[in-house]
């Protein structure tokens, strides 16, 4: 219950369950409150007649001290976070070949195209914490400059989001120091990545920020940043001291900063419907000559009425008649923030009207694309509501028909949704076109199908054509890269998700898509489309919240649910030439060949001969590919992929000696002797290897019973001679997943859990999310996973060994002359 609560509440919710549970599990019961001298004497009865009572009442204390602990880390965030991050750093696979490609690809002295590639990057590795790309061409990245350089900043915290105890040491070089003055540009989206690191998890920085939007002064580029940074992390809070601060920085009147303090005070007022805050936003939208501003207020008064539905509507209806065409937009996100995932009809008869009747293009590209956050719980409506406005005369309301679609079909492969934006990726203005690619990849994400025809492979190789293409223009080209970012979001394992698996609206995912639309006009917001990704994992945890070895069952094949294949540069039509042959040639071949004719008995000896070294090669390659998967498993058993039981009954070895080389383990293992002692001894201690044969069939009954996951069994079997002339080998018919795993959504009605399994979920029927476990077999020993996420950055952990001491010398001092 404490994790659905994490993934459907607000942080202000949370914080007050917590504040509502943690008394209650110390408080009395009804029965002592009304009767206190009963329940001690009860008690006191009890101990006199059974010493166990006594330990049992221990017990219980120590297990509400448990429980509150455990809940308290789950309502906090701390271990959801915690979860989510091992699950993406361990699963993390992006190809940075793509990037590289598109980096060679663009005009290098464009800087929008360098700004595209950088957060296409920050989207592909967005929670892996893998920012090896970026370390790896620090030259081509310190071209940003100004805003370049704030988005090249930023990025670094959605690609270690949730990151939240690293974070001040990740980002150090780039924050604020007193007494020095760095680039105002790479302090400010330092302090944006601060936010998104700690994305409506406030708890942890919420007086760094506030301290650091206090200090920045008059400069607007690290107000900006920090209020990004302070409503991101704060969302949903109502924290009326915050409001007050960017409440403060908006009445500046400065356009870049009061764009974003007007968006930050949307965000921590979130859903709050504060009468307040709406009447004293819309009054200075209307008193303010910057549009920045104007339009940071009409979103960030749309977000006030976040799932207020009906409560909305007077506010909407004073919107829409305004005469300021970007308080008519407000209106328009207003419904989108309120009606969000409802499929209200009056909803929807208001943006369709508005989408066909309004005079600026900017409202009416609002009103269509709120029509996909209306329809995000009803994904197959979306196509057929929108299909009319598709084919619209006005390029704005063709674009806005493809992003609807995008964001409520997000991660859905639905055939009528890409057919519907497969018109307008050959649109001839770019935007559109843009919009179709966008939407396109969201469609797309976490698609399984990868054969060369399939829908996501074209939409692949039209990415690359796109971006590869000198002639195209650079709206498209900037959508193509991002669109390539979104495609493969997260490590290849997160979608695009509005909807939680319990049917409640994601605060999270709907705000962070609905400010992601505005990078029309604001290119850093981008990466609030990170607050909406999802991973798409099984993630089970045992009653101590930690990650239990634990296998479960795929009922299809490996490949229905495989990664995509990484990008093959190689070229695949290389014409070969056959060798000319001369006649004169021919003609000696077949001289000598008449002259050095055999005899029956040379030619048999000859096949004999050639059957012998036949034979001889075929056991040679047999005892190296079964020596090959005896270090294999040593160097599984080391890394814990493969425990020690199952190693000793595959290779026949004892559990303390490995198999790769147990002569010179056993050798190790025993003091020095002289050297001919000491080479017979081995041969007396050492067990016989198994036969190639036998190894590979006791692989493969592990892997079908459960012992070993899929990706250790293929790791193995692919060091099996392969004959000339044998076929390609069958894959397996099921999959068999290892605690965290990658399930897809389509993936889910295959799992299943292991005869015999020791651990059960505590919700029967859940495969996918954070499962809580059950342990069947409690008295065992239990193996866990070692965390790895939470390891700190190259050269900033602590534990990590240090550097031996130098060699011993004699140090000499010299004579003087």
């Amino acid at each position: 219950m404490a994790f659905d609560l994490v993934e459907n509440s607000t942080q202000s919710f949370l914080k007050a369950v917590l504040g509502a549970i943690t008394p209650s599990l110390d408080a009395p019961t009804a029965g002592e409150a009304a009767a206190p001298e009963e329940a001690a004497a009860a008690a006191v009865a009890a101990a006199a007649a059974e010493g166990a009572a006594a330990v049992e009442e221990i017990s219980t204390e120590g297990y509400k001290a448990e429980a509150r602990t455990n809940m308290c880390s789950i309502l906090s965030g701390d271990t959801p976070i915690a979860l989510t991050l091992e699950f993406l750093c361990r699963s993390n696979k992006t190809d940075l070949t793509i990037l590289t490609q598109m980096k060679k690809s663009v005009e290098q002295r464009n800087s929008l195209y360098h700004s595209a590639i950088v957060l296409a990057h920050s989207l592909m590795s967005a929670g892996t914490t893998a920012d090896s790309f970026l370390r790896d061409n620090l030259e081509w990245l310190s071209r940003a400059t100004n805003w370049g350089k704030f988005t090249a900043t930023a990025t670094l915290g959605v690609i270690h989001r949730g990151h939240v105890k690293q974070a001040m040491s990740l980002m150090a070089p780039y924050l604020p120091q007193q007494g020095m003055s760095a680039s105002p540009f790479s302090e400010g989206g330092a302090l944006f990545a601060l936010g998104i690191i700690h994305a409506n998890h406030s708890s942890d920085i919420r007086t760094y920020l506030l301290d650091a939007l206090r200090n920045a002064g008059t400069n607007e580029v690290v107000q900006h940043g920090a209020c990004l940074g302070l409503g991101i992390a704060a969302m949903g809070t109502e924290d009326d001291e915050l409001y007050e601060e960017l409440k403060a920085v908006l009445f500046n009147d400065s356009a870049v900063a009061g764009e974003a303090a007007a968006l930050a005070i949307g965000l921590v007022m979130l859903g709050s419907a504060n009468p307040k805050a709406i009447e004293e936003m819309l009054g200075y939208a209307h008193d303010t000559q910057h549009e920045k501003i104007i339009r940071g207020l009409a979103l960030g008064i749309a977000m006030c009425m976040y799932g207020r539905e009906d409560e909305s509507d007077a506010l909407t209806t004073q919107l829409i008649h305004d005469k300021d065409p970007i308080l008519r937009y407000s209106a328009m996100y207003t419904i989108a923030f309120a009606y969000a995932g409802s499929g209200s009809n009056a909803a929807l008869r208001k943006l369709l009207h508005v989408a066909v009747s309004d005079v600026a293009d900017d409202v009416r590209r609002a009103a269509v694309t709120a029509i996909g956050f209306v329809l995000a719980a009803t994904p197959a409506q979306c196509p057929k509501v929108v299909k009319l406005l598709a084919e619209s005369y006005n390029p704005h309301v063709r674009y806005g028909a493809t992003i609807a679609v995008g964001i409520s079909c997000a991660a859905t492969g639905l055939k009528e949704a890409l057919e519907l934006i497969e018109p307008m990726l050959s649109d001839p203005i770019d935007y559109v076109r843009q919009g179709a690619l966008l939407a396109a990849s969201m469609v797309l994400m976490q698609n399984s199908e990868h054969a060369d025809d399939s829908k996501q492979a074209e939409h692949r190789k039209r990415l690359a054509k796109v971006v590869g293409d000198k002639h195209e223009e650079v709206m498209a080209k900037f959508g193509a890269i991002l669109a390539t970012g979104l495609l493969d979001a997260g490590g290849r394992n997160v979608t695009i998700s509005l909807i939680s698996k319990s049917g409640q609206k994601q605060m999270g995912g709907i705000v962070g898509m609905a400010v992601f639309t505005h990078f029309w006009f604001w290119h850093p917001l981008v990466l609030f489309a990170s607050l909406a990704f999802t991973p798409t994992a099984a993630i089970g945890v045992n009653g101590a919240l930690r990650m239990p070895k634990w296998r479960f069952k795929s009922g299809a094949p490996p490949s229905a649910y495989a990664y995509p294949p990484p990008l093959d540069l190689k070229k695949k039509d290389e014409v070969k030439l056959e060798k000319a042959v001369l006649s004169t040639t021919s003609k000696a071949s077949k001289l000598a060949a008449d002259k050095d004719k055999v005899t029956p008995e040379e030619a048999a000896a000859a096949k004999a001969a050639e059957e012998k070294a036949a034979a001889k090669a075929k056991a040679e390659a047999e005892e190296a590919a079964r020596d090959a998967m005896l270090t294999k498993l040593g160097e599984l058993k080391k890394s814990e992929m493969v425990n020690g039981a199952l190693h000793s009954e595959l290779t026949g070895q004892p559990e303390d000696v490995p198999a790769a080389a147990p002569a010179a383990a056993a050798a190790a293992a025993k003091p020095a002797k002289p050297a001919k002692v000491e080479a017979a001894a081995p041969m007396e201690t050492e067990t016989p290897k198994p036969a190639l044969e036998t190894l590979v069939g006791a692989i493969a009954a592990a892997h079908t019973r459960g012992a070993m996951s899929t990706e250790v069994y293929t790791a193995l079997t692919a060091l099996k001679p392969k004959a000339a002339d044998a076929k390609a080998e069958a894959e397996p018919d099921f999959e068999i997943l290892e605690n965290p795993a990658r399930v897809l959504p389509t993936q889910e009605r295959a799992i299943s859990l292991l005869p015999d399994a020791r651990y059960v979920p505590v919700t029967p029927g859940r495969v996918s999310g954070i499962i809580v476990l059950r342990d069947q077999r409690p008295d065992d020993a239990e193996e866990l996973l070692i965390a790895t996420a939470s390891a700190g950055p190259a050269g900033a952990n602590d534990d990590e060994e240090e550097p031996g001491p130098p060699a011993p010398f004699e140090f000499v001092e010299e004579a003087e002359e």
